[in-house]
């Protein structure tokens, strides 16, 4: 049971909640669809001009948002295993 339900409250479509919570997905929607568009034409620009993605990738790693691809044998040990990170959990 929800919270509503225990409550002896049910929501129904005409809820001002219920419309204010669908306007707001809404607009999250809308903007999911123009960010997924503004991404897509850049890749086509890239398929378009390969150079282009040179520009690209210099102006994401001014950013930091990518940094220095690891060579395979920064990844492994000496024994050729990839490294493991052990995360302590609590």
């Amino acid at each position: 049971m929800t919270g509503a339900e225990s409550s002896g409250r049910g929501l129904s479509a005409d809820d001002p909640r219920v419309q204010a919570g669908l306007e707001h997905l809404q607009r999250a929607a809308r903007e999911v669809i123009a960010a997924s568009r503004a991404l897509l034409d850049v890749a086509e620009e890239l398929v378009e001009d390969p150079k282009a993605a040179a520009g690209v990738v210099d102006a994401l790693g001014s950013l930091g948002l990518i940094g220095r691809k690891p060579h395979v044998s920064d990844t492994q040990d000496p024994d050729g295993d990839p490294p493991v990170q052990r995360i302590p959990v609590s």
